[in-house]
């Protein structure tokens, strides 16, 4: 009797440390989705101040900023424009997608200008500053749909590591590379952006 007893109360308890190892592996996941989303926004506030840089540039060297929105590093690559657009589009869709989200519409244009692609960076960053980590409870067991391949998706976690950041990131230093190499005076400090200092 008392084994029985101490079987359904040791039983009982390991119920409880596993319903309670799950939703700590819960939370945790929905940290971690909010952090990728915070940090690729850290990256798109850090592209805001490249463009200021970039602006800054063309008229102290005497020419129109426009001229750098069109330059591109190969002939087959997009220009800085698409970059930028590009970079938006993939912060927004990682937190959107990720969260089972509808993502807001932002059209693109080639002829867009430094101030309508700065808003447009603001508007994301808005965006994404409404999102907290509640919002992605539940993203582990999600399928992301991958528009460019009609049937397929990936598990929410996959589309963070194999597809959203990776993609987001390369867009992120083609634009940067493109500015460095029109000359506007960015260092990798510029890149990396401010950093969460502690004292130790």
């Amino acid at each position: 009797m008392r084994w029985a007893a101490l079987c359904l109360l040791t039983g009982s308890a390991l119920g409880r440390m596993h319903t309670r190892g799950f939703e700590q592996e819960a939370r945790i996941s929905m940290t971690n989705f909010h952090s990728q989303v915070v940090q690729m926004s850290k990256l798109l506030q850090a592209l805001d101040g490249w463009l200021e840089k970039a602006k800054l540039h063309a008229e102290a060297k005497g020419f129109d900023p426009a001229v750098l929105l069109q330059s591109r590093l190969a002939p087959d690559m997009y220009a800085l424009t698409r970059q930028i657009q590009a970079a938006c589009d993939g912060v927004k869709f990682l937190a959107a997608r990720t969260a089972g989200k509808e993502p807001p519409k932002h059209p693109d244009s080639d002829t867009a200008t430094f101030d309508e692609l700065r808003a447009r960076i603001r508007s994301v960053l808005e965006y994404t500053a409404s999102f907290t980590a509640k919002d992605f409870e539940g993203a582990e067991q999600r399928v992301v749909p991958l528009g460019f391949m009609p049937g397929k998706g990936l598990a929410a976690s996959d589309f963070v590591t194999e597809m959203s950041v990776p993609n987001t990131y390369f867009h992120l230093c083609m634009a940067y590379a493109i500015l460095r190499h029109n000359g506007v005076a960015l260092g990798k400090q510029d890149f990396i952006s401010a950093l969460n200092l502690r004292d130790i």
